[in-house]
């Protein structure tokens, strides 16, 4: 039986998953310094043991509210196709396993979100789990707005 492992994160009521082999690490959020002219959803560069890396605020991605950091609030870094990046968010929750039977392909409204954002709804129980496109979170809103 086919399965993926998650790894899980909340900003605000709503819970994300992201596929735990493109997870480099989870950190406390360090200082962030700020780049002129980034897309208002990058809200800089930290320095990660010698690394430059952009951090995105997922909140302001996906259009939500901003939020105050928490005891909770973290930084997710992020790999993909040799890119690395970090997304900050609320609350880092679990890491879980989830039958790929669990997972249905996005709703067509896909929540509220950009559905391009969104690569499928996971179903443990009850809870609903947004599974994230990580690499699609990167790419700016025109086509080779590139970030990362």
């Amino acid at each position: 039986m086919a399965e993926e492992q998650l790894v899980t994160f909340s900003l605000g009521q709503e819970e994300f998953g992201v596929d735990i082999m493109k997870v480099q690490e989870i950190i406390h959020i360090p200082p962030i310094t700020r780049v002129p002219k980034a897309p208002d959803y990058v809200e800089g560069v930290i320095n990660l043991r010698g690394n430059i890396i952009p951090v995105v605020n997922l909140r302001k991605r996906f259009g939500m509210a901003t939020e105050q950091d928490t005891e909770l609030s973290r930084i997710v870094v992020l790999q993909f196709d040799g890119k690395v990046f970090g997304v900050r968010v609320d609350a880092v929750t679990e890491v879980l396993r989830l039958d790929s039977q669990a997972i249905e392909p996005p709703p067509p409204v896909a929540l509220g979100l950009d559905s391009h954002f969104i690569r499928g709804v996971g179903k443990i129980g009850e809870r609903l789990l947004i599974l994230l496109n990580i690499d699609r979170i990167m790419v700016g809103d025109e086509e080779n707005d590139q970030i990362a």
